[in-house]
């Protein structure tokens, strides 16, 4: 078994290289465009800021339909769109089109909710001293969410973990791909094992990593 593992170690290497970088950016685009859409969101419902019903429901109502597509089966709808972008179907390009709009989608909805957790009586006693709105935003409401945005940002970054080991049923590489093509199609379940072990270890860290930033974030 040790023998087996040791033989594919490159492969190993490589598909967790892959997958590090399907992780790393769909979360920095779920994070950028996500916050970007959970604030507007918030903002055009809460008639604090600029309360708008039609692009609050035409908004949540793109993000609700991505969100209702089982992911399998919108990497592959978006494949043709992944060709358009990156000018391939196949590998790990390719899979991060779809990653990255499931991913946006899903923290867009998260960051939201953060932005509604912020205590109301602050903001309104901000705005009260006649501060802009968007001062506001800048100076209280996304700091005082950033625990709360941290502690997404921890349960967005696993679910994407979770949707790149889906990549390997279409060719996305990863540790999904490399557990689908060695371990079940070629019968090697001491290769699915290590991938599954290695998942498990990284989901570990990742929490890890994002309690300590809650508590530093809920300390200052």
């Amino acid at each position: 078994m040790i023998e087996s593992i040791f033989s594919i170690r490159g492969d190993i290497l490589a598909s967790l290289g892959q997958t590090f970088f399907m992780v790393f950016i769909a979360l920095l685009f779920a994070i950028v465009f996500g916050t970007a859409l959970g604030l507007l969101l918030y903002a055009t419902e809460n008639p604090l800021f600029t309360r708008n019903s039609a692009v609050n429901k035409a908004v949540g109502f793109v993000l609700n339909l991505i969100q209702s597509v089982p992911f399998l089966i919108l990497m592959v709808l978006l494949l043709p769109l992944s060709k358009l972008v990156v000018g391939t179907k196949i590998g790990s390009k390719a899979v991060l089109v779809p990653l990255s709009i499931a991913s946006i989608a899903f923290f867009a909805r998260l960051s939201q909710a953060s932005f509604a957790d912020v205590n109301r009586g602050v903001i309104e006693a901000f705005i009260s001293t006649g501060a802009s709105k968007l001062k506001v935003i800048w100076k209280i409401l996304i700091p005082e969410a950033l625990p709360s945005l941290a502690r997404n940002i921890t349960a967005s970054a696993i679910s994407i973990l979770g949707f790149s080991a889906m990549a390997g049923l279409v060719g996305g590489g990863g540790l999904g791909d490399l557990a689908y093509r060695y371990g079940y199609q070629r019968y090697r379940s001491e290769i699915m094992i290590v991938c599954v072990l290695i998942l498990i270890v990284l989901v570990q860290i990742l929490h890890g990593i994002g309690d300590w930033s809650v508590k530093k974030l809920s300390k200052k």
